[in-house]
């Protein structure tokens, strides 16, 4: 055991600003109220908080075309009109809507990812957090599933033993993305790598940890990982307006304590969760864990101490949700997942004992700008070279901005 885990945490508060529409459920605004909490708790005082850099264009395109991030990064609401075929193309529309900022949303949250995965490739730290990442459902050539840039780009691995991916999710009922069965198990060199694991509606706490625990030890006990990333989407808590579980903030943040348990380094992202409030209780709850650090129940005033009333309380009501999911269905899954992985014999042929090189950061020429083109003013000041890419972060001036 670690005597104490040095923890990253990536924050920067323009994420938190862009708005997806009236009745978009995404609202990254939940990330400004989760960051409240970590504040207001003072876990901030107990691991380094950074501002992460914005991702590069040919960043993103390790692994999206460099057509698609060439066109996010121009598009904008008031050209949009001129590119229904192109809007086409790359899936952006209704669930993916074209607004203010989407490309430096894209960058920021991708960047804090990167950021992570950097610090703890060089032993910088023992644990990272980017609540702002795990947008997974983004594909190579468009947007899917409210996702732009995939910063975990788990598609790419069905096809290598080099990372083994495990997903517990909601499936069937047509329900998005309506992949995941349990037979998809990977392909090629990945064969057995891929680990899914589908759930019917109103799994509750007991059920959901039980299986998640049996299954995460034995994929460690197996495939000997050298680092977990840990994608912490909180749609599926008790009356989450979009997901269909019957999870408390207390069983969705056992699991977090399970796999920190293992002290491998660990990169811990946000995801889905459309209540923002339940989201904004449940992470913060899991910042805690990652720090050993139990939060008192009842909140402590905040900027957005209104969205957390009248109780003011970490708890959430229970989902009232049929469980759907029998210990029948339960046992069957397990038996075939733990039967996949009899498979792997042992951890991949060819292990990556070199730290990674850092992530190319391109230069620019100035005199390659295009002069005509128009920045604002806010948008040039945050262009300059910043000397608090390491900052307190109660000193960050984004903090008290409103929901739109």
């Amino acid at each position: 055991m670690r005597s104490k885990d040095k923890i990253s945490y990536f924050y920067d508060g323009d994420v938190a600003n862009v708005y997806f529409g009236q009745n978009h459920p995404m609202k990254p605004h939940r990330l400004s109220m989760t960051h409240n909490l970590v504040l207001s708790y003072k876990l901030h005082e107990k691991m380094e908080i950074y501002r992460p850099h914005k991702a590069y264009p040919v960043e993103l395109a390790q692994f999206h075309s460099e057509d698609y991030v060439e066109f996010l990064h121009r598009i904008t609401e008031d050209t949009q009109h001129l590119f229904k075929d192109e809007l086409t193309k790359y899936n952006l529309g209704e669930d993916c809507p074209v607004f203010e900022n989407l490309f430096e949303f894209c960058q920021i949250y991708a960047g804090g990812t990167i950021d992570a995965a950097r610090r703890l490739n060089n032993k910088l730290c023992d644990i990272a957090i980017n609540w702002a990442g795990g947008l997974h459902h983004a594909k190579k050539c468009g947007a899917s599933g409210f996702c732009y840039i995939n910063d975990l780009v788990l598609e790419a691995f069905y096809f290598t033993d080099r990372v083994m991916t495990v997903s517990f999710h909601k499936y069937g009922d047509l329900f998005f993305p309506g992949t995941g069965d349990v037979k998809a198990i990977g392909e090629r060199e990945g064969k057995y790598y891929a680990v899914n694991v589908p759930l019917k509606d109103g799994i509750d706490d007991s059920s959901f940890t039980r299986l998640f625990k049996t299954i995460i030890a034995k994929v460690v006990e197996t495939y000997l990982p050298g680092a977990i990333v840990l994608q912490c989407g909180a749609d599926s808590l008790a009356g989450d307006r979009l997901g269909c579980f019957n999870l408390s903030i207390d069983g969705h943040a056992e699991c977090v304590r399970f796999v920190k348990k293992f002290n491998l380094p660990l990169l811990v992202t946000g995801g889905g969760g459309y209540t923002k409030e339940n989201v904004a209780r449940c992470w913060a709850v899991e910042t805690g864990v990652l720090l050993d650090t139990k939060l008192p129940d009842e909140i402590p005033d905040n900027a957005y101490s209104q969205y957390f009333g009248p109780e003011y309380s970490l708890k959430i009501p229970h989902g009232h949700i049929e469980n759907y999911n029998s210990k029948s269905y339960i046992s069957t899954i397990k038996s075939q997942v733990l039967e996949s992985l009899r498979y792997i014999q042992h951890a991949p042929s060819v292990q990556m004992h070199e730290v990674p090189p850092d992530f190319y950061i391109p230069d620019f020429d100035e005199d390659e700008l295009n002069p005509d083109e128009r920045v604002h003013q806010h948008t040039q000041d945050r262009q300059i070279q910043r000397d608090d890419e390491y900052y307190d972060g109660d000193n960050d001036n984004d903090l008290n901005g409103e929901d739109t």
